[in-house]
C-alpha cells in the first residue's frame, strides 16, 4: 500500500512542481527520492543505479538521433524557411482558417522532422496574427499548435520522430509498421481533434469571447522581406528527409536509427546548399542546434530515469502483472501499460524507453503480431504523455504563449489526451479483429 502511495504521491508532486514552473531534472530526480523511500527500495541502488541507467541508457541510443534533428529543425528556424512553410499555410488556409493554418503549418514541420520546439516558436507568430484577424480567443492558440504538433504526427506510419522509432527497435519493424489501420488512425486523430478544437472555440466565441490576449503575449510575424525564403528552397529538405528515411528503412531494410541518422544528414547537406544565402552565422547555428538537443534529451533522461526507479517498486511490478495477465485482451493490455507510463513520465518517448524493455518480450512470447504492437505502442504513447507537466505543452502554454494552464489547458486535455486515447481503443479492437 505504501509503494503505491508514493507511485502516486510523486506523479502528482511531478506535475505540480511542473506547472509551478520548477525545473524537470530537479523535479524528477525529487520525485525518485520519494517513490524510492515509500517503496522501501535502497536509495544508493534506485538513484546511483537505476535512475543512472535509465538516464544513461536513453542517451546513449537515442542521443545521436536527437542531436541531428535538432540541427536539421535549427538550420529551418535560423534560414527562415519555418516561418516560410508557417506564412504558405497562412496563405493556403485563409484567415478564416486560422485553426486550420495553425494546426497545418505545425504538422507539415513536426512531420519533416523538425522539433517541436522549433515548430513551437516559428509558428506562434503567424498564429497570432491569424487568431487576431478572425478574432479568436488567444488561449486557444496553444491548443492549435500542440495538437498539429504532438498528436498525430508523431505517431504516424512514416514519421521520423523519436516516438515512432523506439518500437522498431524492439520489436523489429519498419517505420511504417502497422499499416493501413496505423493510417486510418493518424487521419482519425487529425479529424476529430479537429473537430473538438473548432466546437470548443465556436463555444467560446458564441460566449462572447475576443481574441484578448495576455498583457505579455505579443509578437512579430514579419513582413515579406523577413522571410524571402522560396516554399519549394524551404520544403525540398523536409521532402528528402522523409522521403529517404523511408525508403531507407522499408526498400532497403536499414535500421530505422541508422536510417534515420543518414536521411538527417542528406537532408542538412542538401539544406546549407539551397538555403545556404539565407545563413548569416553557419557556426553558430550548428551549435545552436547542439544545445538545444542537449537540453532536450536531458529533460527526456531525466523523466526515463524517473521511471526507471518506479519500475523497479512492488505497485510498478503489481500494476505490470494485471496489465499482461488480461486473456484475449494481450493489445489492450499493451495499450494501457504504455499509456500508463507515458503519463506517469510526462514524456512519450520517455514512456516507450521505460515500457518496451519490460513489456516488449513478454508480448512478443504470446505470439502478436510486431507490426500491431509498434504501432499500437506508439499511439499509446500519444495519449497521457501530453499531462500538464509534459514539457513542451508547458514551454508553449508558459513560454511561447504566455499563456496559463487554468486558460489554455483544458482545451489540450480534450484534444491532445482524450481524443488520441479514444481513437488508441478503436485501433487496439481493429488490431485484435484483424
Amino acid at each position: 500500500m505504501l509503494s503505491y502511495f508514493g507511485l502516486l504521491a510523486s506523479l502528482v508532486l511531478l506535475v505540480a512542481l511542473t506547472m509551478r514552473g520548477v525545473n524537470i531534472i530537479v523535479a524528477a530526480v525529487g520525485c525518485s527520492v520519494l517513490v524510492a523511500l515509500c517503496s522501501q527500495v535502497p536509495l544508493r541502488e534506485a538513484m546511483l543505479v537505476d535512475y543512472m541507467d535509465g538516464f544513461t541508457g536513453f542517451f546513449t541510443t537515442w542521443f545521436p538521433a536527437i542531436l541531428l534533428g535538432a540541427i536539421f529543425g535549427q538550420l529551418m528556424d535560423d534560414s527562415g524557411a519555418a516561418k516560410a512553410i508557417a506564412a504558405k499555410s497562412r496563405q493556403w488556409f485563409g484567415e478564416k482558417r486560422a485553426v486550420a493554418a495553425v494546426v497545418g503549418a505545425a504538422a507539415i514541420l513536426t512531420y519533416g522532422g523538425v522539433s517541436v520546439f522549433v515548430v513551437g516558436f516559428s509558428v506562434y507568430p503567424i498564429a497570432y496574427e491569424l487568431f487576431r484577424g478572425a478574432d479568436l480567443p488567444h488561449r486557444f492558440i496553444p491548443v492549435a499548435m500542440v495538437f498539429g504538433s504532438i498528436s498525430f504526427t508523431m505517431t504516424s506510419p512514416g514519421s521520423p520522430e523519436v516516438q515512432n522509432l523506439i518500437p522498431t527497435e524492439y520489436f523489429g519493424t519498419t517505420p511504417v509498421a502497422g499499416g493501413l489501420i496505423g493510417v486510418f488512425s493518424g487521419l482519425l486523430i487529425l479529424v476529430i481533434g479537429s473537430l473538438v478544437i473548432r466546437r470548443t472555440i465556436g463555444r467560446a466565441v458564441a460566449a462572447g469571447e475576443t481574441f484578448d490576449p495576455p498583457a505579455a503575449a505579443t509578437a512579430e510575424a514579419g513582413t515579406d522581406a523577413d522571410r524571402p525564403v522560396h516554399i519549394l528552397a524551404a520544403l525540398t529538405p523536409m521532402i528528402v528527409l522523409v522521403g529517404s528515411f523511408n525508403v531507407f528503412s522499408f526498400v532497403f531494410d536499414i535500421r530505422a536509427v541508422e536510417a534515420l541518422l543518414v536521411a538527417i544528414l542528406i537532408s542538412l547537406a542538401l539544406g546549407f546548399v539551397l538555403l545556404n544565402r539565407r545563413l548569416q552565422a553557419r557556426i553558430r547555428t550548428l551549435g545552436s542546434g547542439a544545445d538545444n538537443a542537449l537540453v532536450a534529451t536531458a529533460n527526456t533522461c531525466a523523466v526515463v530515469g524517473f521511471g526507471a526507479v518506479v519500475s523497479q517498486t512492488p505497485a510498478f511490478d503489481q500494476i505490470v502483472d494485471q496489465l499482461t495477465s488480461m486473456p484475449g485482451l494481450e493489445y489492450a493490455g499493451l495499450a494501457m501499460a504504455v499509456t500508463v507510463i507515458a503519463g506517469i513520465t510526462g514524456s512519450a518517448s520517455g514512456g516507450l524507453g521505460i515500457a518496451l524493455p519490460i513489456l516488449a518480450p513478454i508480448y512478443q512470447g504470446m505470439g502478436l503480431d510486431n507490426g500491431a504492437m509498434h504501432r499500437i505502442s506508439a499511439l499509446a504513447s500519444g495519449g497521457l504523455d501530453s499531462l500538464p507537466h509534459n514539457g513542451y505543452v508547458v514551454t508553449t502554454i508558459r513560454v511561447i504563449c504566455n499563456e496559463t494552464h487554468q486558460r489554455a489547458y483544458p482545451a489540450i486535455f480534450m484534444a491532445s489526451v482524450l481524443v488520441p486515447s479514444i481513437v488508441l481503443a478503436i485501433a487496439v479492437v481493429l488490431y485484435t479483429i484483424f
